[in-house]
């Protein structure tokens, strides 16, 4: 059932995604063949003026089949020096208006992801965090084997942190939220020791299995306390839902840049068995615990995703929007059409990129669940 619920969850956000290219294919008149929910065989099917409306029988998000799309092919077998297409076709219209057609699958994953803050913004709800006192890990048995760069630049078990960068910190997921986002340089640490406000430099460290920034500090046991975020009203949300898309797309960009500084990329990049299995595990968790903790569980989870997703599609690999996008900046700047053969070689390229990032996908899978 994990896996179940998992699948539907992804595939919604591919549904999304490809009615994406749909409606903006319509808006720069070019003709769509075919939209179908789901994948494979199809099951029920409506036609109606130039394009065909399907239910097809497996539910693995869908696709969108425009007019010309196979003219590349075409164009490569005939020996052609450009790819020639009708008017209402993909490779027929303007540049530009086949770079807002690819980029419109992407721009769609960011918009949903806006959608789920801005509901979980109206919503509201109650979480468990702890305090700002914080301990040395060095001095909780669990942690002793991990290094403390706070306790060696001088902070101690008790301290309770008031700021960092001079930025207040409210509890303790803000501090772990701000750290672990950290860039690498050293942090100035403001706590209170015995009524005494000290300031501490502190420098993070990388830690290879998650890609988070750490320091090497604990909540302080029993500092639990419980916090409200929301419900905001209408207007308000939406600027919080703006807020928590693009502070969740800074922090995707991080985490990206950090698959270059020696993260254990295996752990750090999540293939489609990993990915459904966890979706599918918190949306069972979460509507175990109540419709609301469901609903919103489920939406932060897809948020994630969705923003992955519109990053990824946005890498300028030939096989993804993120080509489509950079041969149509090409076409547009140099004024004339790529030669077909050129577009193949490059796209052999990105497939073996794409190939790769599959295999260790794979194999984190695989590792994921044998340590499971």
């Amino acid at each position: 059932m994990t896996v179940v619920i998992g699948i539907i969850g992804l595939s919604f956000l591919v549904f999304f995604h490809e009615l994406g290219h749909f409606l903006i294919a319509r808006a720069m008149g070019v003709t769509v063949e075919a939209f179908s929910v789901g994948m494979g065989p199809v099951l029920l099917h409506h036609k109606k003026g130039a394009t065909d409306y399907r239910i097809s029988l497996i539910p693995l998000g869908g696709y969108c089949s425009m007019k010309g799309e196979k003219d590349y092919q075409k164009a490569l077998e005939e020996g052609r020096s450009k790819i020639q297409g009708d008017p209402d076709s993909f490779y027929g219209v303007h540049p530009l208006k086949r770079l807002f057609i690819a980029f419109a699958g992407p721009m769609f994953n960011m918009i949903f992801a806006f959608i789920a803050f801005l509901i979980i913004a109206l919503c509201g709800y109650t979480y468990i965090t702890a305090g700002t006192t914080v301990q040395m890990t060095r001095d909780v048995p669990e942690y002793q084997d991990m290094t403390s760069p706070a306790y060696d630049a001088g902070m101690r078990s008790g301290d309770r942190i008031v700021s960092i960068d001079g930025k207040p910190m409210a509890d303790f997921s803000e501090i772990l939220t701000y750290i672990s986002m950290e860039s690498g340089k050293t942090i100035s640490v403001e706590v209170e020791r015995n009524g005494e406000i000290l300031e501490i430099n502190v420098q993070t460290e990388l830690d290879k299995e998650t890609g988070a920034r750490r320091i090497g500090i604990v909540a302080m046991e029993g500092s639990e306390i419980e916090k409200n975020y929301g419900p905001y009203p209408f207007f308000p949300a939406i600027g919080e839902g703006l807020r928590q898309t693009f502070s969740m797309l800074s922090m995707t960009v991080t985490g990206i840049g950090r698959l270059f500084q020696g993260v254990d990329i295996k752990n750090a990049v999540s293939g489609p068995a990993r990915v459904t299995t966890m979706l599918g595990s918190a949306v069972k968790e979460g509507f175990s615990e109540g419709f609301k903790i469901g609903l919103i569980n489920t939406l932060e989870l897809l948020a994630l995703i969705s923003i992955s997703l519109f990053l990824t599609n946005l890498l300028p690999i030939p096989i993804l929007d993120g080509g489509l996008i950079l041969f149509a900046l090409i076409e547009w700047i140099a004024r004339r059409k790529m030669h077909p053969k050129v577009l193949y070689y490059i796209q052999i390229a990105g497939l073996v990129i794409v190939g790769c990032l599959v295999v260790l996908a794979v194999v984190g899978d695989i590792m994921y669940f044998v340590k499971k």
